[in-house]
């Protein structure tokens, strides 16, 4: 495996080596990723903060039945 600084300096020369118009569909890729990663953090937080709210909702007598199917 090549060391990781090697890696990114052989990355940053192939994108310096790209046209204008390559260079915006990596920036988008790129926005893509980071925004993938920041939704599924985003998503991870939210349903951590609502467990204990619905948590009255999911463990209740009545509902018992539902949990066996």
């Amino acid at each position: 495996m090549p060391a990781p600084n090697r890696s990114r300096d052989d990355l940053l020369e192939k994108i310096r080596s790209l046209s204008p118009e390559r260079l915006a569909e990596v920036e988008d890729f790129v926005d893509f990723l980071r925004q993938r990663s920041d939704d599924g953090a985003h998503s991870a937080a939210a349903m951590k903060l609502s467990a204990d709210a619905f948590r009255k909702v999911w463990d209740n007598p009545d509902d018992a039945d539902y949990d066996r199917l």
